[in-house]
């Protein structure tokens, strides 16, 4: 099955799927709260969102037939870094390497447009902080100002090289 899948440009007949699954992710982990991606306005139209974002996109794992898997995007956070935003990958294809291969396309893209990419999660997470550290992220102490999921313990950012 995993050859069958494809990571393309998010469409706004994805956004019910891809909101459905950052929910439910965050609800089995427990972070169903104020202050994470679950609250957040622009869920539920998130390929309207980041067709506004000047030097953002957001990308779905999906088959051919249009079933969504996973997503992922990257979002201008502060002058000269961006933010891998909303990574999520259903909870029956981790492990599958499904999550790195939407990491790739990302970081791929941000190399292109920003010196840096910061993220926010939660210690809890330890394969998605694993996957980030294996990526090159470097775990800071504390949020960068502008922060807008209060709800996060765990911070990372990556510095590109030149």
């Amino acid at each position: 099955m995993q050859s069958a899948l494809i990571i393309r440009p998010i469409t706004p007949t994805d956004d019910t799927q891809m909101a459905t699954i950052v929910r439910k992710d965050l609800e089995e982990a427990g972070f169903a709260l104020p202050g994470t991606a679950y609250f957040d306005p622009q869920l539920d139209r998130l390929s309207a969102f980041y067709a506004g974002q000047p030097n953002g996109a957001y990308w779905v794992l999906s088959d051919k037939v249009g079933q969504v898997y996973g997503g992922g995007g990257i979002g201008p956070y502060a002058p000269g870094i961006a933010e891998l935003q909303k990574l999520y990958i259903r909870a029956d294809r981790r492990g599958f390497g499904d999550g790195q291969r939407l990491i790739d396309c990302a970081l791929t893209y941000a190399r292109q447009h920003y010196p840096q990419v910061y993220l926010e999660t939660f210690v809890a997470l330890r394969a998605a902080n694993h996957l980030y550290a294996k990526n090159g992220f470097v775990a800071l102490d504390a949020p960068l100002p502008g922060s807008e999921h209060s709800a996060c313990d765990a911070w990372w950012l990556l510095q590109f090289e030149k």
